[in-house]
């Protein structure tokens, strides 16, 4: 999981938007258009994104369409302290 993480947020291009979207799951289930709103996001580049992190099962949604949610998934909710230690060691203060 760690590597995983380390390649999806300092590995690629984008990685500091996912992220952000990590830490907003973190606190609540959100759709795309509610993430786009908080983090001042394209809502094609979140759609992109959560597209990138469901694929490698960082997170889940639940719903159809518009008023689809995401959840950070179990797995990700188990390492979450890897991704802050990672998050610090990127030096992000978002």
């Amino acid at each position: 999981m760690k590597k995983l993480l380390w390649w999806l947020l300092a590995g690629t291009r984008g990685g500091h938007n996912r992220a952000r979207i990590i830490r907003m799951l973190h606190k609540r289930p959100y759709n795309t258009n509610q993430l786009s709103e908080a983090l001042k996001l394209d809502y094609k580049t979140v759609q992109h994104h959560i597209k990138v992190l469901e694929k490698n099962s960082i997170i889940v949604g639940a719903g159809d369409r518009y008023g689809r949610m995401y959840f950070l998934s179990d797995r990700m909710e188990e390492n979450y302290h890897l991704f802050e230690e990672i998050w610090n060691k990127m030096g992000s203060s978002d």
